[in-house]
This record gives C-alpha cells, sequence and structure tokens, in this order.
C-alpha cells in the first residue's frame, strides 16, 4: 500500500527563515544529477528542501522514507508513485515490473523508468529525503544505475543523516554531484537574527543573537530548542547568559527543560503517540484512550513543538525525529509498561485500519508476538512477494518459542534467506528445523507434521543443490516425496513470474558434474515425470534435454524436450516454458532444421504473458539473435545489440552470464573484438570464482575464436587449449561443434601444434580429444588424430544390428534382451562415437571400420 502523505512536500507551521545562499547552492543541483544533502539530525534539511522545492518552480517529486521502506520493491514504488504523482500517466507498466521481488538484475524495471524519463520534454527534480534508512545494497546498486544513466533534465535530491553508499565516482569526476553539509546548513548571524524575530517571535539583541549562534555552531535545532526554552523563561537575558550549548549534547536537556514547562496532559500525550512514525487523531485516541485529539494535535503545532503536518488538510502529522527519539527513550526508561501498552494499542488501531505492516511492527516492539505472528500468516503470500527484506527482520525480531508451533512459517523464512542469497544462515536454519520437527512426530497431527516435514525436506534438498551435492539432494527428495507425494508448494514458486535465480531453473548452469547430474536427473524424471500435476518436473526434462545436447545425441535430446513440451501442467509456468522452447530451439537448429528452431522463439515470445514479460523478452531475444549468427544473419544481432540494453561495461550479473555471452559473440561479429575480449576476460573471472564451468568453457571457446579473426593465433590457441582441459572431463561437445568453420580451422591448427611448445600444453589427451571433436566436425578430415573407440562386445553386435536398419525393439528381440537395455546399449555407443543420431553413429563406425 503507498501512504500517500509519504509523497507530499512537508509543509511548515512557523515562518521559514529566508536563506538565500542556501536556496542557490539548492538551485545548482539543478545543473547537475546528483545533489547530495548530508547533516545529521536537527539541521534543516527537509525544511531547507521543502522550501526550496515550493520556490523552484518546476515539478518536485516528493519521497519521504522510513525504515519499511528498505526494500527493493518498496522504495522503487514510492520513487515511481511520487513521479506518477507529478506526471498523470507516467510509466504505467513499472509496477507491474517492479512486482517480481528483488532480483540481481535491476535494469529492466530501472530502464523502463529512465526511458519513460527520457520522453518527458521538460525538467523534473526527483527528491528522496532520509535516505539513511536505506540500507540495502540492491538499492544502493540499482539508484547507482540509474543515476549512471539519467536523462538531461532529470534531476535527483538525496537527503540523509550520511552520504549514501552509491557508486558515482564518474558523476563526482564529471562535476555532476552537488554537496550540501553541515556548513551549508548551519545557521548563519543574519538567519539566526531571522529566525528568533520572524519564526520564534522573540526580541533578542544582535549580541545576545550572536551568543546563541556561536554557542550552537548554528546548529537549526539547538536554536529552536533554545527558542522554545527561552518561551518559558522569566528572565531571557540570564537564560542567554547561562546558556552553554554544546550541539547534540545539551539536545535532551534542553528537551527535557521543554517538557517541564508544558501541563501534565501534554507530556502524556506527546510520550504516548512518540512511538508513530505518523499520526491522525483517531491513531492518537486508540493509542492514549483520549477523545479530542485533533484539537491536541493542532495546538502542538501552534506551540511550534516540533510536529510537522504531512498534508494540506492537517490531517497527518509526524514529529521531529530529535522530538521522537527522546520520547521514546524517556517513555522506556520511565515505564516500560506503558511502552508496551501503547504499541499494543497502535498495533490494533493499525490492522483494523488495514496497515497490516505497520501493525506487525508496532505489535513486535509491543511484545505481542502472537499476533505480529498471526498477521505475518495472514498476509505471507504477499509478502513473500514483495516485502522479503521487511519479513526477514520481522522473523529474527521474533523469539524461536514464538513459532515454534508454526512450522510453516519457519519454512517461509527459510525461503526468504534462500531468496535473497543468504545461503549460509539458511544453511543453519533449515538444518536446525529438520531436527526440532523430527523430534516433534508424535506431538502434531500426521497431516501437520508430513506437510511441514515434506517443505523442510525440500528445502534440505536445495541446501544440497547449492552445496552441488546431487545424492544428497535426492535423499531429501525421497523424504520429500513420504511426506508429500504431491510435491512442495515452493518447487514452482513464482510461476510465470521473473525471479532472476537461474541457477535453480538451468541446472548445466551451476552444476559441474555432468555424469551426477545425468544420474539425477533420469532418476527423478522416471519418478515425476509420470504425475500428470507435477511442473516441477520440467525443469529437469529441460535441464536433462541440455545435457544430451551437450553431448551431442540430438535425436534422444529432441525425444526429452519432446516429452515436456507436450506437458499441460507446465503451460501456465513461463520460467519453466522458456528453458524447454529456448532449449528445443538448439536442438532444432543442430539437427538442420533452422526454420522451426527460429519458429520455436517467435512463438515463445507471443506465448509468454506475464506481468514480467520485459525481463523474459531479455532471454529470448538474446537467443535469437545468438540463433541469427549461427544461420549466419548478422542483421538482427546487429539490431538486438542497439535494443537489447546490454553493455559491454555493465557489471555482471550472474542471472544475465548467457546473454552477455551472447553480447561478447555480437560485438565479435560486427568488428568489436577489443570490447568483445575485455567483457570475457571479466566473465571468465567471475565464472571462475562462481565455480561455474559450462559457462566458463564457452567463454574459453569464445575467446578462442575471437582473437582467431583478430589474425592472434598464439592467443586463439592458448584459449583452445584451456578451453579443451575444461571440456574434456565431461566430453563437451556441441559448445564447440556449433562454432563451425571458426572451431574446426582452430581444432586442425591445435592438432597440428607440436608438444612442449612454450605457453601451449596440447597434452596427448587434449589432442585425442581436439581430433574426435574435430572429425565430429568434419569427419573427412585426415589432420584429426584417430579416434580410438573400444566397444564392448555386445554394444559390437548392437552396432552391427544398427547398420541392417533394426529398430530399438527389434534389437532387443534378436539379442534377447530387454528394450531398455538395448536402448541402453545406443547411448553408450552415441556417446563413444561422438554422434547425436544413428546416420551419424553409423557414418562414425564406418570410417572406424566398426561395421
Amino acid at each position: 500500500m503507498i501512504v500517500r502523505t509519504k509523497l507530499r512536500i512537508p509543509h511548515s507551521s512557523v515562518p521559514v527563515v529566508s536563506r538565500p545562499a542556501l536556496i542557490a547552492k539548492l538551485d545548482e543541483g539543478m545543473e547537475v544529477r546528483l545533489t547530495l544533502i548530508s547533516a545529521q539530525s536537527g539541521y534543516g534539511k527537509t525544511t531547507a528542501m521543502a522550501e526550496w522545492a515550493k520556490q523552484s518552480g518546476i515539478p518536485v517529486a516528493w519521497v519521504s522514507l522510513d525504515r519499511q521502506d528498505n526494500d527493493w520493491i518498496q522504495f522503487w514504488s514510492y520513487v515511481i508513485a511520487s513521479v506518477q504523482e507529478r506526471l498523470p500517466g507516467f510509466g504505467p507498466e513499472i509496477p507491474s515490473m517492479l512486482a517480481s521481488g528483488p532480483s540481481e538484475l535491476m535494469e529492466p524495471a530501472i530502464g523502463t523508468l529512465l526511458n519513460e524519463l527520457e520522453r518527458w520534454a521538460g525538467r523534473l527534480a526527483i527528491v528522496i529525503d532520509d535516505y539513511h534508512t536505506i540500507e540495502l545494497e540492491a538499492i544502493h546498486r540499482s539508484m547507482s544505475f540509474l543515476l549512471a544513466h539519467l536523462p538531461e533534465g532529470i534531476h535527483i535530491y538525496m537527503a540523509g543523516r550520511a552520504e549514501p553508499q552509491l557508486r558515482v565516482a564518474r558523476l563526482f569526476a564529471k562535476g555532476q554531484v552537488v554537496r550540501i553539509d553541515m556548513r551549508d546548513l548551519c545557521f548563519r548571524l543574519d538567519e539566526g537574527y531571522s529566525f528568533f524575530r520572524d519564526a520564534a517571535n522573540l526580541e533578542l539583541t544582535r549580541e545576545q543573537v550572536r551568543q546563541l549562534v556561536e554557542r550552537t555552531e548554528g546548529w537549526v535545532s539547538g536554536l529552536q530548542l533554545a527558542a522554545l526554552s527561552m518561551k518559558q523563561s522569566r528572565d531571557i537575558a540570564k537564560y542567554v547568559e547561562r546558556f552553554a550549548g554544546r550541539q547534540h549534547r545539551v539536545a535532551d536537556d534542553l528537551l527535557q527543560e521543554i517538557l517541564h514547562g508544558q501541563t501534565e496532559q501534554i507530556r502524556d500525550f506527546l510520550s504516548d503517540t512518540s512511538i508513530l512514525s505518523r499520526m491522525n487523531a483517531s491513531l492518537c485516541e486508540a493509542v492514549t484512550g483520549k477523545l479530542d485529539c485533533q484539537a491536541q494535535l493542532e495546538q502542538l503545532e501552534s506551540y511550534n513543538m516540533f510536529i510537522i503536518p504531512l498534508d494540506e488538510d492537517r490531517e497527518w502529522y509526524r514529529y521531529h525525529h530529535l522530538l521522537s527519539e527522546y520520547l521514546q527513550r524517556r517513555l522506556y526508561g520511565m515505564n516500560v509498561e506503558r511502552w508496551l501498552l501503547v504499541h499494543e494499542r497502535a498495533a490494533k488501531w493499525l490492522e483494523a485500519s488495514g496497515f497490516d505492516e505497520e501493525a506487525v511492527e508496532h505489535y513486535i516492539a509491543g511484545k505481542r508476538y502472537a499476533d505480529a505472528v498471526r498477521l505475518i500468516e495472514q498476509n505471507m503470500a504477499v509478502l513473500m512477494q514483495s516485502k522479503s527484506v521487511s519479513l526477514k527482520r520481522w522473523i529474527t525480531s521474533l523469539p524461536d518459542d514464538a513459532f515454534a508451533e508454526k512450522p510453516m512459517l519457519e519454512v517461509f523464512y527459510i525461503s526468504v534467506l534462500f531468496g535473497v542469497g543468504e545461503w549460509e544462515a539458511a544453511y543453519r536454519r533449515v538444518a536446525a528445523a529438520r531436527l526440532r520437527y523430527e523430534w516433534l512426530q508424535d506431538k502434531m497431527l500426521a497431516v501437520e507434521w508430513n506437510r511441514a516435514m515434506g517443505n523442510i525436506y525440500y528445502f534440505c534438498a536445495v541446501s544440497a543443490y547449492l552445496q552441488k551435492d546431487l545424492e544428497e539432494m535426492s535423499v531429501h527428495f525421497e523424504r520429500m516425496e513420504a511426506c508429500m507425494p504431491e510435491g512442495s508448494l515452493f518447487q514452482t514458486m513464482g510461476r510465470n513470474r521473473y525471479q532472476g535465480f537461474d541457477s535453480f531453473d538451468d541446472h548445466l548452469g551451476y552444476i559441474n558434474d555432468l555424469r551426477a547430474a545425468e544420474v539425477f536427473l533420469t532418476r527423478w524424471i522416471g519418478r515425476w515425470g509420470v504425475k500428470e500435476e507435477y511442473p516441477f518436473v520440467g525443469y529437469l526434462y529441460a535441464s536433462y534435454s541440455q545435457l544430451l545436447y551437450e553431448w551431442n545425441r540430438l535425436d534422444e535430446a529432441a525425444e526429452v524436450i519432446g516429452r515436456a513440451l507436450g506437458r499441460k501442467d507446465v503451460e501456465p509456468f513461463a520460467r519453466i516454458e522458456i528453458h524447454m522452447a529456448m532449449t528445443a530451439s538448439r536442438i532444432r537448429q543442430a539437427l538442420g532444421q533452422p526454420e522451426e528452431a527460429h519458429a520455436l522463439l517467435a512463438k515463445l515470445k507471443e506465448k509468454i504473458v506475464s506481468p514480467d514479460r520485459a525481463l523474459f523478452m531479455i532471454k529470448i531475444e538474446a537467443q535469437q539473435a545468438d540463433l541469427s549468427l549461427q544461420q549466419g544473419k548478422p542483421g538482427p544481432a546487429r539490431e538486438w545489440l542497439e535494443t537489447c540494453g546490454l553493455s559491454a561495461e555493465d557489471e555482471i550479473s550472474p542471472n544475465r552470464v548467457p546473454e552477455y555471452l551472447v553480447l561478447t559473440r555480437v560485438l565479435a561479429a560486427l568488428g568489436r573484438a577489443g570490447e568483445a575480449l575485455e567483457l570475457l576476460r571479466r566473465l571468465d573471472h567471475f565464472l571462475q570464482v562462481e565455480d561455474r564451468l559450462r559457462d566458463r568453457i564457452k567463454v574459453k571457446i569464445q575467446q578462442s575464436l575471437t582473437e582467431h579473426r583478430a589474425g592472434r593465433a598464439e592467443a586463439a590457441l592458448a584459449a583452445l587449449d584451456a578451453a579443451l582441459r575444461l571440456a574434456r572431463p565431461q566430453r563437451y561437445i556441441r559448445s564447440f561443434l556449433d562454432e563451425g568453420t571458426d572451431m574446426t580451422e582452430l581444432l586442425i591448427a591445435y592438432t597440428r601444434v607440436p608438444r612442449g611448445r612454450p605457453k601451449l600444453s596440447a597434452l596427448s589427451a587434449e589432442k585425442v580429444y581436439a581430433g574426435e571433436l574435430l572429425r565430429s566436425l568434419k569427419p573427412e578430415s585426415a589432420d584429426a588424430p584417430p579416434l580410438s573407440v573400444a566397444l564392448t562386445g555386445q554394444e559390437a553386435k548392437v552396432i552391427g544390428l544398427l547398420s541392417r536398419g533394426l529398430s530399438n525393439r527389434e534389437i532387443a528381440e534378436a539379442l534377447g534382451i530387454k528394450s531398455e537395455t538395448a536402448k541402453s546399449h545406443i547411448k553408450n555407443i552415441y556417446r563413444k562415437l561422438n554422434a547425436g543420431t544413428r546416420i551419424q553413429a553409423l557414418q562414425q563406425a564406418k570410417e572406424l571400420n566398426l561395421v
């Protein structure tokens, strides 16, 4: 829910001191991209910006932040809403793009925002107040991206208690940042005199003002507090004489002195309502238990008691941070029971009024943990999708026994930890949950225990997967099956939304051991593939077909992906369908069916219906660009480069590695080898750190091809040597074969390199492997070392029957074995001959005199 008062420029209830020098410096911000206003509380940052906004004469989009906005979706939702307040009809599709949740890749949503801002013909200032409440790195990163690409005429103003952790060194170097700090915000002598005379309505001599300004060092709130205190003093001259301001150290003393001069009714009201981040009369009445709070609020405003109206109707207010922080410390120190009571009252009013998230904050502060848990459970689906950071903070604030009998809350929390990438914390939490609830089996209803443990075992399997332990993953899947044969609801979490976690979807991009992957995938496809409503198996089908494709077993790969594409239960899941369709397209291209390959991707684009369509299109269109290059059509790839939004200078996201690999191919194809090689160098380092073998092999292959096309033979062969050494143990084939003629030339050159050549190992094993690849690319090549293929006796019989044109069933009958056994022998023959089809296998066998 967007709280509209946070989008309003704050009003001042007292005359504002004219500050032309400060306003002029804020005006300078309209000549640069970013203006930073940083100083501790009480220096008048908000007041100065609000007054400037009113005087500027340009549209100003305003956002006042608080701790709850330390969430990627929440933060950007408020920024977009603030712009939409000023520019009606602005970016209607952006909120749905934001709703996909925190992600490593922020650029599509922010890119759309930038495109919309580019269309705006006028000037616009976006003011973000209290940015110091933002700690999430994802927000800092996406804000840095926005600033780096901000269109001309758009200007960002950010205020907080410290300078934000933004990556804006280039903006500083280009003179695109204006800094405003404590020295600019402090009152000068003439401004102090105007303040006491016009705003505080106190007649002081210039000497008295000079003493106060000097002793507070121009600290705005110090002077305001002094003014309030002087109004309660009988002898202003004596007060000024004994005033010994030491900035913030006297704030508590001054506030105590001011409160002492108020009636008990006002003191109690201030104390009770200090816990509220914003308040109206109804909420104050619920918290204090007293009526006519609207009059009380207006009275405080007339007293200039550090209360700020948040709207023109004077319905919503907030206290100055100095006052609220002091009052909260005072209340908690003097009366803990009252502290807990007012939080409980605030929570109940907020819940009844539909402000559930704020209610949770107060329930937790008031130690009403059961109510907090209840409200979290009620809103779990929404919180998981759009408030994961807040959800994590709330659950970590709760004592463990608060949800000891709420296993699903524990499971949701574990899913949040995995979702935000805190894997070590998730491992510990899921292990502890497993031990705890296994002991509770006899104390829970069987249905509830199975539901809880089935989901916990699923996350145990996720833990094993992230540690690349597929055997342990299977153990936990077996346990999950025993508890929940229908599977865990978390298996397809995200449905047709973009989640950004390719490691969970594209298994071969994460798991390095292809043979272990084959055992795992075939096992669970066999178990789950027969279930009619089990869409999660679509991921496994896609990954297994990719594995078969990589091993050049094309007929089998086509058969597996065909089974997956025919499943009805997968259709609502865009994330799964994209993996399957893109895999099918690669297989069609390899089988010599380019039109079908192209049509699959075109149909996929039409089929995707999702709020995150723009995010999904990045993947699909990159695949289309890659396909066009394979088909010898650079035109579409050139067009993609101009519109894809990717750059060789981008910070690499783990979820966009395939797209950046395509980018390197396109750059190299268009003669921009330098950019391609620099991006490949950064990708190689990144993938080595991330331990992602498949994509690192592809990077090395692209490095070798790019160097080869640039005429640098030594560098090309060195990169190819590295690729072969990485690829040979796992038998990567199609990654080389898909590169066509250029790869053929490179492999021929590699096989001719004498052993022991400096900077190039060219070991016999790699040479033999290169020869095998070369024969698959160009069987007639006489330069390739001979293949060494040893077939078992039974395999020799099978290949003989294959050469006679017998089907799998007929081969099984002829040899007196099961059809599955015959099929297994054929798979092994394909693997040994580096063949993807029966025709290729027979051709290789004839060349080796095996038939």
